[in-house]
């Protein structure tokens, strides 16, 4: 997949000394998910989010099986993980953070998973891995790389159950995994998560 367009905000990439990419959810637009920048960014901080086509980056529920979301699934992993590799010519993994809302979170978490390094961190508002569960798939280690996971206890797109294997295979992959479930919370970020990142992360 070729991203409809990229949005930019924040330093220039060869004045940053950090960058984060911003990854919209099903329906949403690089536009609106840049809504987050001014509570992460700083003025070394470049930010970058990309826009998928026809505003989703697979047709299908990310528990479907992988092949019905094909090729729209294996076309943005590359896409997003081009984008990575691109930033890191200039800077580096260990200072890069990947977030995304919903679908752009699942999305975030499995480039990471498929690509494990030391990230700067993976920020996941409401996500779990793609498809069929299974080890086999994610190689490599993340070094203990941060990573923030956030889900509702009834959350009716993302069962809560799917976040937490989700985060026993990154635990497996070396990642230090902090989930945090919200009693009754809807199919959104709350304040409250945006606050705890914001402390933890940057």
């Amino acid at each position: 997949m070729a991203f409809e367009e990229v949005v930019h905000q924040g330093a220039r990439i060869d004045k940053a000394s950090q960058a984060i990419i911003l990854l919209h959810g099903r329906g949403g637009s690089a536009r609106a998910i840049l809504d987050l920048a001014p509570f992460f960014g700083t003025d070394k901080t470049y930010i970058v989010a990309p826009q998928a086509r026809y505003g989703s980056w697979y047709p299908h529920s990310f528990m479907a099986e992988e092949s019905s979301n094909e090729p729209y699934l294996s076309s943005s992993l590359r896409a997003v993980q081009n984008l990575i590799e691109r930033i890191a010519v200039t800077i580096p993994k260990h200072h890069l953070y990947l977030m995304g809302f919903s679908q752009g979170a699942c999305l975030a978490l499995e480039v990471a998973a498929r690509n494990a390094c030391r990230y700067g961190g993976v920020i996941a508002f409401t996500g779990a891995l793609i498809g069929e569960p299974n080890p086999n798939k994610y190689l490599g280690s993340f070094e203990e790389t941060p990573i923030f996971m956030s889900n509702g206890d009834l959350d009716l797109h993302i069962p809560l159950q799917r976040s937490q294997l989700t985060k026993k295979l990154l635990d497996h992959q070396g990642a230090k995994v902090t989930l945090q479930v919200y009693k009754g919370r809807a199919h959104t970020i709350l304040r409250e998560e945006i606050v705890y990142v914001k402390n933890h992360f940057f």
